[in-house]
């Protein structure tokens, strides 16, 4: 009860004093129109790009979204490739527990089996090349599905659908080498 005082007081003083606090135009200056960069700069454009399903992907039914035990399965390499602990006798059961959820992450709530349009400043890859932060969105009919990264040496972090329709996030930090 005290936190949600706290946060009614919070709001009070925020709106009541908010007149001072949002900026106003300064009388007898004329408007600035925002100028966009050059054409000629390093500067990428937001465009879109139409993203397709793997045509080597199994069928899926609707039937198997529904059934949590296909959620734990890998409908895409369901038996590990070669180069996969060759010599372990546990490689199929290793195999199954690399990536849990993988089908839940591609096509329950993924639309990696879907038609759909990526739009972003680097729509066809994960991050943005340079570094920092990245924003793309998958769009599947009404549905916006958004993806927002960040990557510095330090630390690497993503959320949302990725390029090619999975839903994933991760967040990863880097050390610096020992040398």
């Amino acid at each position: 009860m005290k936190f949600l005082r706290g946060i009614f007081f919070i709001s009070a003083l925020f709106f009541l004093g908010g007149m001072m606090a949002f900026a106003r135009p300064i009388p007898n200056w004329p408007p600035v129109q925002m100028k966009r960069p050059p054409t000629d700069t390093n500067s990428p454009a937001w465009h879109s790009v139409k993203v397709l399903p793997n045509p080597h992907l199994p069928k899926i039914h609707f039937c198997d979204k529904l059934n949590p035990v296909w959620w734990l399965e890998n409908s895409d390499e369901p038996v590990p490739p070669k180069w996969y602990l060759p010599d372990d006798k546990n490689r199929k059961v290793k195999w199954r527990f690399r990536n849990p959820f993988h089908n839940f992450g591609f096509y329950v709530i993924g639309i990696a089996d879907k038609k759909f349009t990526r739009s972003g400043f680097y729509p066809e890859r994960n991050s943005d090349p340079h570094g920092g932060w990245d924003l793309e969105i998958a769009r599947r009919w009404i549905a916006f599905l958004p993806f927002i990264s960040y990557e510095r040496p330090k630390m690497n972090f993503y959320f949302g659908w990725r390029e090619h329709g999975a839903f994933g996030m991760e967040i990863r930090f880097h050390r610096k080498p020992t040398s």
